[in-house]
């Protein structure tokens, strides 16, 4: 029978246990740090993110579906944001010509401001992993790709843009290494990315 992470018991003999409650761990200070953040600019911690997602991407995804399924939110929610970030002058709208019931959402300059400001919140988790040799950096992010890539194909996390889920990506095969298809690169553990500006879902 399987035992429940949390199971002090079996977690103290189960190194995967071990693992997932480290990330559990990880997952409460990214929490802390981010309300922190947003206490400080009068913002819910889903405005910040809102924020920071912004002002990193391009204009098809700076709408209001998108961010529904970014950040696995309703659509009514993802409004309700956008609508009180619009109220505190942090965002405009911009109406599509063909749909008017359409916008792209731009951040206003106090937005980029206070998107660009609080996307250091996570500067303290960046600190231990500086001190990590590159082999084992390396072998970390590639452990987390597995595990994100198994969340999205088990429908847990909607939306990824990370070379293992685009269509360029040619996996490793007779011990090469991957390559991107549209960058006609190999892909070493280094270039691997989570977030690809020029990513294209496999159909």
């Amino acid at each position: 029978m399987n035992e429940s992470d949390f199971n002090l018991k079996h977690q103290n003999h189960s190194t995967e246990s071990k693992i997932v409650a480290s990330l559990e761990r990880i997952s409460q200070a990214f929490r802390v740090l981010l309300w922190q953040e947003s206490k400080e600019h009068a913002l819910s911690p889903i405005q910040v993110q809102v924020l920071i997602f912004l002002l990193n991407h391009s204009d098809e995804k700076r709408k209001v579906s998108y961010l529904a399924d970014e950040f696995n939110m309703t659509k009514a929610t993802i409004s309700e944001t956008i609508k009180s970030l619009e109220q505190k002058n942090l965002i405009t709208k911009e109406y599509e010509p063909h749909d008017t019931r359409s916008y792209i959402i731009h951040l206003t300059q106090k937005g980029k401001e206070i998107a660009d400001k609080t996307s250091y919140f996570t500067r303290q988790m960046s600190i231990p992993l500086q001190n990590l040799d590159e082999e084992t950096k390396d072998n970390l992010l590639e452990s987390l790709f597995a595990m994100i890539n198994h969340l999205n194909k088990s429908g847990v996390i909607t939306i990824q843009r990370m070379c293992t889920t685009c269509a360029y990506f040619r996996p490793s095969s007779e011990g090469k290494e991957p390559v991107c298809g549209l960058l006609q690169k190999v892909l070493y553990a280094e270039d691997l990315r989570i977030d690809c500006p020029e990513h294209q879902m496999k159909a």
